[in-house]
């Protein structure tokens, strides 16, 4: 009898922290606002992300911006912004997360929410991002 996969709960987490983000940015609330509406309050690590991505988010845009060759920030599809948004975040705060895993993470979320060259374009940014946000 095959087992049934068990969700991770942890990409679970990072996939319901893009919902938030992207809530708010097309919304024009702040994700701290996006996190307060939710009928159901969001569990503890999303809220963490998000948290973390609002708090950290001059530093981290400005970090993006640098690597991004050739893209604006304005420029840049919203959910593969925010995909870098969250790989950023957990590379520059989450020192638990292994940097493997935080690639890995945010090249699955760009390849399932957004355009067919997200995948490459995400990890290639994170993966500059490495040196800049991981000590």
């Amino acid at each position: 009898m095959a087992s049934i996969p068990r969700p991770d709960e942890r990409s679970d987490a990072r996939e319901r922290a893009l919902y938030l983000l992207y809530e708010a940015q097309s919304k024009g609330i702040t994700p701290i606002e996006a996190i307060e509406l939710q009928v159901i309050e969001p569990d503890e690590l999303t809220q963490l992300i998000v948290r973390g991505v609002a708090e950290h988010g001059e530093r981290l845009d400005a970090a993006i911006d640098r690597r991004a060759t050739g893209w604006t920030l304005a420029r840049m599809p919203v959910i593969d912004l925010n995909v870098l948004r969250i790989g950023a975040f957990e590379l520059a705060e989450r020192v638990d997360v292994p940097t493997a895993v935080v690639l890995d993470e945010a090249v699955e979320l760009a390849k399932q929410f957004s355009t067919d060259d997200s995948g490459r374009f995400v990890n290639g940014v994170l993966a500059a991002l490495v040196s800049d946000l991981r000590s």
